[in-house]
Parts: structure tokens; sequence; C-alpha cells
């Protein structure tokens, strides 16, 4: 019987993709909403899309405690998918599970990037994965089942511009690449990160465990995306090398948003985050391997669309 599942966050950037992921591979899907005469028609119609698509909307509050505890009663499986503002009000999920009546068979607190735990990333984004640090104990030790996903990077964030940082497009003539080009980094399509997070709630294998989306077509260093796109387009980029006493330099002077890319994009590209380190069984299991039926998007068909 596929579990009941509420959606915290679900009109959100990543959540709108768990959500219609979990309708899609038959879970009854409860997302949570703010009731607003007042909604932007974005907003509007992304709620219609959800009730077209049999997903319910549970109107009621992160910060209103008994609306909270009354969406939870109803489902099997909590969802975070809330922003970085939220998510030390992530407590306030925890609180609402436990009262609830603990029957909550899997928690997901708010993820979905790198293993906050296996990272050298820099401020201003250190103190966020602090943050999520402290829910993961705090889940821990309130007893409270869990997953955690490490989705590692999005590839509609960093795929459209083709992994530069101060940059919304394709580069034409040159591009900017951080470090030596050659540390890998793991782009994973959106869609996917919603179907990978979904299949996993029933899952015993990832009970209590971290759940990583390591997908072996999408490990590409910078070097590597250059040239797979160079290869498409059949014209070369100049490359221009920053050495990593100039990202730090940069990190530090730059205006946000900008910092906040740096950090990111320092910690994957020049540390190598997100795959310097092995899963071990004691703590991770990896998607692809696990579920070998779910066919994701690779990088090099990511690129061809954007051709």
């Amino acid at each position: 019987m596929a579990s009941k599942i509420l959606i915290i966050g679900g009109t959100g950037y990543i959540g709108k993709f768990i959500a219609t992921a979990s309708a899609r591979l038959g879970h009854r899907t409860f997302v949570l909403v703010r009731k607003t005469t007042d909604l932007p028609p974005a907003k509007a119609k992304l709620l219609q899309d959800f009730q077209a698509a049999g997903i319910t909307l549970l109107y009621g509050d992160l910060y209103d405690h008994e609306s909270l505890v009354q969406a939870i009663k109803q489902v099997d499986v909590v969802i975070s998918a809330v922003g970085f503002l939220q998510l030390k009000d992530q407590t306030r999920i925890i609180d609402a599970i436990k009262d609830a009546g603990g029957h909550i068979k899997r928690f997901l607190p708010s993820e979905f990037g790198n293993d906050v735990e296996r990272s050298h990333i820099v401020e201003p984004v250190k103190s966020t994965f602090d943050i999520k640090v402290q829910i993961r104990r705090a889940t821990e030790a309130a007893g409270i089942p869990y997953t955690y996903v490490v989705s590692n990077f999005f590839a509609g964030y960093f795929l459209t511009s083709l992994a530069q940082v101060d940059s919304t497009s394709l580069p034409t003539e040159k591009i900017v690449i951080l470090g030596d080009g050659n540390t890998k980094g793991i782009f994973v399509k959106e869609d996917d990160i919603g179907t990978y997070t979904i299949k996993e709630v029933d899952d015993p294998r990832t009970l209590n465990r971290t759940l990583y989306l390591r997908l072996p077509a999408n490990i590409l260093s910078h070097n590597e995306l250059v040239s797979l796109w160079e290869k498409k387009t059949g014209k070369t980029l100049e490359r221009v090398y920053v050495p990593e006493e100039q990202v730090l330099k940069q990190i530090q002077e730059a205006p946000i948003p900008l910092n906040i890319s740096l950090a990111f994009a320092h910690s994957v590209f020049i540390k190598g985050d997100q795959i310097n380190f092995e899963i071990e069984p004691s703590f991770g299991v990896e998607a692809s391997e696990l579920y070998p039926d779910v066919k994701y998007t690779s990088v090099d068909e990511y690129l061809d669309g954007l051709l």
C-alpha cells in the first residue's frame, strides 16, 4: 500500500517537482498551503495543476501548530521542501509530528543539495548547512524515522549556464571556471530528484539513511562539461581559470546572491564536496543502484535540450 504523503513547501522550487512525482507514482498526495485570496497568477496556476493531478490542498501554516498537526494526522510520510529562510523553523514540523501521535513512518527534512555533514563550504552558506545539521540531530533525538536526500546540483540552475555562477545564460565566447576545472560535480534534473525522492519513501533500505543521487552519467568536471558543449555546438570557448585564493576573495566581496552561488561552486568545483567521500552502507545508499528501473536524464541529453 503506497504511503499517503504530505509536502510542506510544495509550491517552492524543488517542492513542486516532488509533489508532482508523488501524484504520478500513485501516492495520495497532500500539499500544505496558506489560505490567501491574493495569489500571484503563477502560483494560482500551479495550485490548479496540482488539483488536476489529483493532489489535495490542505490549508494550514508552518506557524499554526494546530493546522500542522491536523495535516500530519492525515498522512504517513512528511516531506519538507521549505526554503532556506524557514530551515530553522522545521523544529515546528518535528513538534507537530510528535503531537500528531507518533504514527509517521518517515520524515524527510529539507535537504536537496550537498551532504551538509561532509562539506567544506564557507560562509555565507556554512551557517545554513549548520542549521540543516541541527535539524538532522533534532529529528534523530525525537526518534522520528527519516531519510536525508542529497540531490547535488539542480540541473535547472547549473546546466542552463554551463555551471557559470555569475550568469544565467549559456556562454558564447568565453567561460569562467573556478579552480583547475578537473574536480567533478553531479548534475541532476529536478524531475529526477522528485522521482527518486518519492521512490524511496516506502523502501526499508533507505530508512534512517542518506539517499545520494550520484548518477553515473551525470558526474562531470567543469572541463568535461565545457568540452561536451563544444562538441555539440562545434564552437570552442575561451576558458578563464580562477585560482582558489581569488575565488575566496570574490566570495567575501560579492553581493547576495552571487556570494552564495560562488560558495557553492567553490565547495563543489574546488573542494570536491559532492564526490570526495565513499558512500558507506552504515549511513548511505545510492539512488541509481537502488532503482535501476528509473530512466534518469543524463547531462548529455539535458544539453541536447539547450541546443
